[in-house]
């Protein structure tokens, strides 16, 4: 048996002759065996796949947080979308006591930035304008969503803190550690372990326990409550057909005009998209009760649509697309629909998603996010905690300034 501070490196190719080439080629493929602390303790191990973990045990620790089921992260693997022709290379930290799964942290080997939404482009071109290499990295995330939820999947303190010391030891072999929109408890607990904290903005909708759209609205403002109902108006009188689709409502020819929509709107901003039919297709299967599709239609053809991933608790908002345009569309669809369905079943949270000011005049209020980061070179870790420092004060006065533009009314 090994202790956790004995990690196994094995390379798969020559390193690059160069730095420019290094950034981009080098991979390094991390091992750690069968590990313990000592003879009680739980055993570590690293995984590139999560068929050979029961779904049930991985499940068990995933919170009910639908991006964390294991059916969602082995599709996204399965699929093609997330694994290491695409630049998301597994690296699974799991734990294990009497054969029973105990810790789970979804970890990937990153040979890039894309598909994060926490965004470090700078840093990586600040090391390769000084020879170094900033890919490989490691990342604890959920590829190409940015929700936040937890990323150390344990029931106490105790195995939490082994996921940490086990990933710090992982990136000691790459330029760098990396934990994506962690709750703030578990952010916390990251820096504890030696992680630089990072402040990010999104907007969320509350559910006040309304019983209707209307009630909402009363709770806004004069002016944003009149905005709202003209662009629903607007888009009423267009003629269009909404309906909310869940879990086996969508059917295999609403999947493949849905997968249409989010192509172009990947297309139509010069991107190429992250996921596929095949995905989508997985998804509806798997997870029929954590899907919502909203699907527009004209005169009996659809011509736009929306998916969203919900739980009890919390809605989110993904992806979009459309054929046609209509004025207004784009709200009442991602926003308005997702609203109404969060009103009728008691949904308490809607996350409208990455960035977007626009969100605050429809009623989205802005809500502080987190991500961990840890850097192997110490220079550059000290230029990063600085930039960090600066960059928070930045958010807080932002969050403020927000805060005092809020659409609802003072009373309410």
């Amino acid at each position: 048996m090994f202790a956790i501070g004995e990690v196994y490196h094995r390379e798969t190719r020559p390193r690059a002759a160069t730095p420019e080439q290094s950034i981009y080629n080098r991979r390094a493929w991390l091992y750690v065996a069968t590990a313990r602390l000592k003879e009680d303790a739980p055993s570590l191990e690293v995984v590139d796949t999560l068929r050979e973990i029961e779904p049930e045990a991985w499940n068990a620790l995933a919170a009910g947080h639908p991006f964390l089921r294991h059916e969602f992260l082995h599709a996204l693997h399965e699929t093609g979308c997330a694994c290491e022709a695409t630049g998301w290379s597994p690296r699974y930290i799991t734990l294990w006591q009497d054969a029973a799964l105990v810790g789970a942290m979804p970890l990937y080997e990153k040979t890039h930035s894309y598909g994060e939404y926490v965004f470090d482009w700078a840093w990586a071109d600040a090391y390769h304008r000084y020879g170094l290499a900033y890919y490989p990295k490691l990342l604890a995330a959920i590829p190409f969503s940015p929700v936040a939820g937890p990323r150390l999947l344990a029931r106490d303190s105790a195995t939490r803190g082994l996921l940490v010391r086990a990933a710090l030891q992982l990136a000691r072999d790459v330029s760098s550690l990396h934990v994506l929109l962690p709750g703030e408890n578990e952010a916390r607990e990251l820096e504890a372990a030696g992680m630089m904290l990072r402040r990010a903005v999104q907007f969320h909708w509350e559910n006040r326990g309304y019983a209707s759209f209307e009630q909402f609205l009363g709770d806004l403002s004069s002016a944003k409550r009149k905005k709202i109902r003209q662009e629903r108006r607007r888009v009423q009188e267009a003629g269009v057909r909404l309906r909310r689709l869940v879990g086996d409502e969508i059917r295999d020819e609403h999947w493949s005009f849905f997968t249409r929509c989010y192509n172009g709107t990947y297309l139509a901003h010069h991107s190429t998209p992250y996921l596929n039919l095949a995905f989508f297709r997985r998804l509806g299967e798997a997870l029929p009760e954590h899907v919502l599709m909203v699907l527009v239609e004209l005169d009996g053809k659809p011509i736009a649509s929306a998916l969203n991933i919900f739980s009890q608790q919390v809605l989110y908002g993904r992806y979009w697309g459309s054929v046609a345009q209509i004025p207004m569309l784009h709200f009442e669809t991602c926003y308005y629909q997702a609203i109404e369905f969060c009103i009728e079943r008691g949904i308490r949270v809607f996350e409208g998603g990455a960035q977007g000011e626009h969100k605050l005049a429809r009623g989205f209020m802005p809500t502080q996010t987190w991500s961990a980061h840890w850097l192997r070179h110490p220079q550059f870790s000290d230029a990063v905690e600085k930039f960090l420092a600066r960059e928070s004060s930045g958010i807080e006065r932002y969050v403020d300034e927000l805060n005092e533009r809020s659409p609802f009314r003072s009373e309410s």
